[in-house]
């Protein structure tokens, strides 16, 4: 079921994603050459909880950490360990998610390390780029296709492609809640969105093929052909006239 949000509750989710944003900001100034995506992980942990928020990924649905980790050909996922280190030239996909006073925040970044190719700076900007190319579209009335279309229709006029077996999704007290956000589609399909619609956009783009697999881990999900994917994420409000962003 979509829910439709009160002023009040997106003041709260609000709140929530400030916290996962600043987060990620810490995450970008601290993550170097050297250190484990498991210390990178405790940075996010100690920081969402010392802002008396919980770590909505943590425990969920089992998994162990408070941070999702993917590094190069990893999508989404990656689970932080204390023997995985961070190399100069790799590029580091985080998803973080925070719960306060029962609203959840969810956003996402990939962060360069140090001097990267030109094709995974260049994959990185795109990703960015098409989560604002489909979002300048949103208002009430549009339809879930038409965001889709247009994060697709951006991304592979650039040469890159969308993955389709995993997608955004609607968020509020439940962090993954309906409707499902795909990120790429038809326009004129799709559900219509609701003003006060609080939905999470994130468009996971791979450098090559769309087509993904799952680790034995049960968790990280890799690309098929073993080329880098970037992974670019917030939470928003559908507004009449537009989008409220909530992690920006």
């Amino acid at each position: 079921m979509v829910t439709v949000k009160t002023a009040q509750e997106i003041e709260l989710m609000r709140k929530a994603n400030q916290i996962v944003r600043e987060t990620l900001d810490l995450l970008e100034e601290k993550i170097k050459p050297g250190m484990t995506t498991k210390q990178l992980d405790k940075i996010a942990h100690d920081y969402i909880t010392g802002c008396n928020a919980i770590p909505s990924f943590l425990g969920y649905d089992g998994y162990p950490a408070s941070a999702c980790i993917s590094i190069d050909e990893e999508v989404v996922h990656g689970i932080p360990s204390p023997r995985r280190y961070i190399e100069e030239g790799q590029i580091v996909s985080v998803d973080i998610g925070s719960i306060y006073k029962g609203y959840n925040g969810d956003a996402a970044r990939t962060f360069a390390v140090g001097k990267v190719s030109e094709e995974k700076k260049r994959l990185i900007e795109v990703t960015k780029q098409s989560f604002f190319e489909g979002v300048k579209i949103l208002r009430e009335g549009v339809r879930l296709g038409d965001l889709g279309h247009a994060i697709q229709s951006y991304v592979e006029a650039n040469g890159f492609s969308v993955v389709r077996a995993l997608v955004g999704h609607g968020i509020g007290t439940d962090m993954h809640e309906d409707p499902e956000v795909p990120n790429y589609g038809k326009a004129g399909h799709g559900l219509r969105l609701r003003s006060n619609m609080t939905i999470a956009v994130e468009p996971m783009v791979n450098a090559g093929t769309y087509d993904v697999r799952l680790l034995d881990d049960g968790w990280t999900v890799v690309t098929a052909d073993g080329r880098p994917s970037a992974h670019y994420e917030n939470t928003l409000a559908i507004t009449e006239d537009g989008v409220d962003i909530l992690s920006l």
